[in-house]
């Protein structure tokens, strides 16, 4: 749920790149040969030095589940409409009653510093101005509050690959390329800390033994996690996963080449996504899908179609947080010896010793040793920097 805060006009940052632009001598004449509808009236830049940085604006500032965001604030001629994919400087929205338009995004939006490498992206709720001429273009004027938000990060930017899902499908392969358990386990700490109910579905059945798999589905089905095996090829357990996302708002994760694309082409007939082949050397598979994309789905619900990632670096998580999102952790590090027990290297720690004893699976918690080494050299860097 988010919470506004009533102030219509609030101070902004901008991006860094703003502040080191060198002031110009004659800005009445720069003012004159600019364009002024780039600046609304109730939008005031200020010059004063630092202050050079910030803009007053007419918005909200909203408390959410993801932080605190900046709501814009609208006019009559604006409508609710849902970004179905983003290409470039476009963005493809879907309106209220089924129209889709090709978007570009308002200036204003674009320059308020963020974390953020895209400002907008698959599955967010906008409002939008459509072009006066009747044309099926507009303009996107304001983002409204996320939750259920999938990110990682990537060039030290907080890459949103979808927003406003409930579900997570995790998608990884028996064979061709191998299965990666260390790469479910980052899924699934991105997954608790988003609030986001994962479904761990292990693709290509059809090329293994399922018996072979029985530790590993064991495993996280004893967490409470869905774990499946599935086949695109041979249909196995597509009509299970056709009543899992009836109805709700889901977005498919995978390495490239698991068969995510086979797999939504299999549960909707029709589809027609295109698929690749895995190099039989490297058993890396090609990147069909480009750019995240916004399903709908013929039997109710909506579905986000992801490029495939070779690596997922978690955003925003520090390593004395990792332990509480390993749900089998959670009971035994409040009992450590030591309040700041980081469960890797102390002495009297219940979490060792109830792996050393059997009660935890070690893979998981090596799993989780190398995030909270992972997480402690990237802040090393940051304070460095």
């Amino acid at each position: 749920m988010s919470k506004r805060k009533k102030n219509k006009k609030i101070r902004t940052d901008f991006k860094q790149r703003y502040d080191d632009r060198t002031r110009q001598n004659d800005l009445t004449r720069e003012f004159n040969d600019s364009d002024h509808e780039t600046t609304e009236s109730h939008e005031r830049i200020s010059g004063k030095g630092k202050l050079a940085r910030k803009r007053t604006i007419r918005g909200e500032e909203v408390e959410s589940d993801e932080g605190t965001e900046i709501i814009l604030e609208i006019d009559d001629l604006c409508r609710p409409g849902l970004v179905l994919s983003v290409h470039g400087l476009n963005s493809f929205v879907e309106a209220e009653n089924g129209d889709v338009f090709k978007c570009a995004t308002r200036k204003l939006l674009k320059t308020i510093s963020t974390d953020q490498r895209h400002i907008v992206v698959a599955g967010d709720n906008i409002q939008f101005r459509p072009q006066a001429d009747g044309t099926k273009e507009g303009l996107i004027v304001r983002v409204e509050p996320r939750f259920g938000t999938i990110s990682r990060t990537s060039r030290k930017k907080q890459h949103v690959i979808a927003a406003n899902i409930e579900q997570m499908l995790i998608v990884t392969s028996a064979a061709m390329p191998e299965l990666k358990p260390h790469l479910i386990d980052r899924l699934l700490v991105t997954a608790e800390k988003s609030r986001i109910k994962p479904i761990i579905c292990i693709n290509k059945a059809d090329l293994v033994d399922p018996a072979d798999f029985q530790p590993i589905v064991g495993g996280f089905s004893q967490l409470g996690y869905r774990t499946m095996m599935v086949s695109a090829e041979t249909g196995r357990s597509i009509d299970v996963l056709r009543e899992i996302l009836k109805g709700k708002k889901s977005v498919v994760v995978g390495q490239s080449g698991v068969g995510k694309s086979s797999l939504l082409n299999a549960i909707q007939p029709g589809l027609g996504l295109r698929v690749g082949r895995v190099s039989e050397e490297n058993q890396k598979g090609k990147h069909t899908t480009t750019a995240a994309k916004l399903i709908e789905l013929s039997f109710g619900g909506h579905i986000v179609d992801t490029p495939g990632i070779r690596q997922f670096e978690l955003w925003d998580v520090i390593s004395g947080e990792i332990a509480g999102f390993f749900r089998e952790l959670r009971p035994f590090t409040d009992r450590c010896k030591f309040p700041n027990c980081t469960h890797t290297h102390e002495s009297d720690c219940l979490v060792k010793n109830a792996v050393a004893d059997g009660d935890l699976d070690i893979r998981r918690y090596e799993s989780y040793c190398l995030l909270v080494e992972e997480c402690d050299e990237n802040d090393k860097r940051q304070t460095q920097n």
